[in-house]
């Protein structure tokens, strides 16, 4: 029998990519950090906190996305119960895109029947339903039926887009009279192609404006002020990194790394494994991403 609330849902078998990016998104070396002028600790990308206390009301949260939401889903789920007293679920699977949350997709689906988005609404009535997707371009998830990135940008665009809407209905359908909110989350920087993940985040706004739902523009704070599309592996440390030091990984030089020398996507800085699972160390990137989801969401909650 399947447990509700469970947290971290791991993904079966061997997918040895255990990535989600581009076709080309492989490169044994990161490309170089850019020099971005005027960037310092002041500069960086920092939200004001959000105000204080709990609510009365602990929100319900449901987190799915591809590996970037397996390698942030325990830290989400601490930032989550920590500052809301969250209820909090997660299922998220490696290499996968929006069309694998739908139903429908029969076999031809990374995800099984039971974690589809719209199957997990009726079975945990979150309030809230947070995606994380980089946006599967390569043609790795058999759900895209073949569609990927570099052979026909235009097909790769309405076809997400497609999917878009189609997961926002079947959400909305699955919740009936308590249609929990769902919150975008826009992607970081990709250095290979930078134009595609801006266009997928502005989907991703186009759809949350349409539908009423939020965007948690994560992608910001681990982007350089002012370079929002510029990727990077070290930013300065924010004055929270600066009170957890743990959180700034090179102090002496100001700085704290957001990717491994080997992955420009993920942020977890323990080396990639075979079998996707949750970062097992602590990781800059994705406190920084987990904070600025939990912001948006707590201020919800705080405002209602």
């Amino acid at each position: 029998m399947r447990k509700p609330w469970i947290v971290g849902v791991l993904l079966t078998g061997a997918l040895l990519l255990g990535a989600c990016g581009d076709p080309s998104s492989g490169p044994e070396e990161a490309p170089p950090s850019p020099d971005v002028p005027g960037v310092s600790a002041t500069t960086t990308h920092q939200r004001a906190p959000a105000s204080p206390g709990v609510p009365a009301v602990a929100p319900r949260v449901l987190y799915l996305g591809d590996s970037l939401g397996m390698e942030a889903q325990n830290v989400l789920g601490q930032e989550l119960r920590r500052d809301l007293k969250a209820k909090y679920a997660s299922a998220p699977y490696s290499g996968t895109t929006l069309c694998d949350y739908l139903e429908g997709t029969g076999k031809k689906s990374l995800v099984p029947d039971a974690d589809k988005a719209a199957a997990l609404v009726r079975a945990q009535h979150p309030d809230y339903v947070v995606m994380q997707f980089w946006g599967n371009a390569w043609g790795y998830t058999w759900c895209m039926d073949g569609i990927t990135y570099n052979a026909s940008q235009q097909k790769y665009f309405t076809r997400y887009k497609a999917d878009l809407r189609r997961l926002t209905q079947q959400i909305a359908a699955a919740g009936g009279d308590k249609r929990p909110r769902i919150v975008w989350v826009l992607q970081g920087p990709d250095p290979i192609t930078p134009d595609r993940v801006r266009r997928v985040n502005e989907m991703y706004e186009q759809q949350a404006a349409a539908s009423g739902d939020l965007v948690a523009d994560a992608g910001a704070t681990v982007s350089p002020a002012g370079a929002r599309y510029t990727w990077t592996q070290y930013l300065p440390c924010t004055s929270y990194e600066h009170e957890h030091p743990d959180d700034c990984t090179q102090p002496d030089r100001d700085r704290t790394a957001l990717h491994t020398g080997k992955d420009y996507l993920h942020f977890c800085l323990a080396p990639t494994t075979s079998t996707p699972k949750p970062c097992p160390v602590r990781s800059p990137g994705i406190l920084r991403i987990t904070r600025e989801i939990t912001r948006v969401i707590a201020e919800r909650v705080r405002a209602r």
